[in-house]
């Protein structure tokens, strides 16, 4: 079956332009292929160019003067690239990123992770080259970096208020090693912020309508709440009301279902200990380094 590219909206971020041009470049320059360009570059990978011209990775520092070079573009990349470079989040997860630092309030339900907004950064690198484990190490540090940057509101003078049901699942699934879990588990039982409330769903309320993806709700002032619902490799922005109204639905039984905020830290408190009972299993690195 032949590869049939992704669709660009150059008009959605710097960095779907920059993918986009480059896809139209090589299309006026003969159809040259990907691998053709990486011999001309020389210094990346095609996988890593064909990560980029998806909008899927931001360009290294130094590609668009080397594509401005091979296609005489005198500069149009370099320019596309200092915007392109300002951008913490793709196109496609802007949104939800504006909506998330705009919130008042913040309601979430994780069936895959802890909640990227109280990950500990050892936590937070581990998601992420799990997730993109093709990225190149600077990739990665810049994704850590905006991870964390997201935490940086909810230690302000007015922060939003938090609800996060965790899946009992993200407790016991080791992220790194088990110290790194440990010191995880130890961050969020010992987090006392009034803003935030943390209830835990256990394994005993068994099946419910979320299971498998992440549920998000956001309430801006002034506006209509919005939810943000997010598989493992995908996401989607549901603003329609009715759509709306049926995953508030579906978020208050979980509420409902979840232990209370209490019996919550007490469960995290005890699969901590249990991390730091089984100690590191032979043939683990027991400082390992993210």
């Amino acid at each position: 079956m032949a590869f049939v590219p992704n669709e660009l909206d150059p008009g959605r971020s710097a960095r779907d332009l920059f993918g986009w041009e480059m896809r139209e470049h090589r299309k006026h320059a003969d159809n040259m292929s990907l691998d053709q360009l990486t011999q001309i570059i020389g210094c990346i990978s095609k996988g890593h160019l064909a990560r980029i011209e998806r909008a899927e990775s931001m360009p290294p520092p130094e590609l668009p003067a080397q594509l401005d070079a091979a296609f005489g573009t005198d500069g149009r990349f370099g320019r596309i690239y200092l915007l392109a470079r300002k951008e913490k989040f793709p196109g496609k997860y802007r949104e939800w990123s504006e909506l998330e630092a705009l919130s008042e309030t913040i309601e979430e339900y994780s069936a895959a992770t802890i909640p990227g907004l109280l990950q500990t950064p050892e936590v937070a690198r581990f998601s992420l080259l799990a997730g993109h484990p093709h990225a190149t190490p600077t990739e990665i540090d810049a994704k850590v970096a905006a991870r964390l940057n997201r935490q940086k509101r909810l230690a302000s003078s007015a922060p939003p208020h938090c609800w996060f049901i965790l899946d009992e699942s993200t407790l016991r699934r080791p992220v790194g090693s088990l110290a790194t879990m440990r010191r995880q588990l130890d961050a969020i039982a010992m987090d006392k912020r009034p803003h935030i409330t943390l209830q835990v769903l256990p394994f005993t309320a068994g099946a419910h309508a979320e299971m498998g993806g992440s549920l998000f709700l956001y309430t801006v002032p002034g506006r209509p709440t919005v939810v943000w619902e997010e598989g493992a490799r995908s996401g989607e922005l549901i603003a329609d009301a009715v759509d709306v109204a049926a995953r508030r639905r579906s978020y208050d039984l979980l509420r409902a279902m979840a232990l209370s905020p209490r019996e919550s830290r007490a469960i995290i408190r005890r699969i901590s200990k249990e991390y730091g009972r089984a100690g590191e299993p032979a043939g683990e690195l027991a400082e390992e380094q993210p």
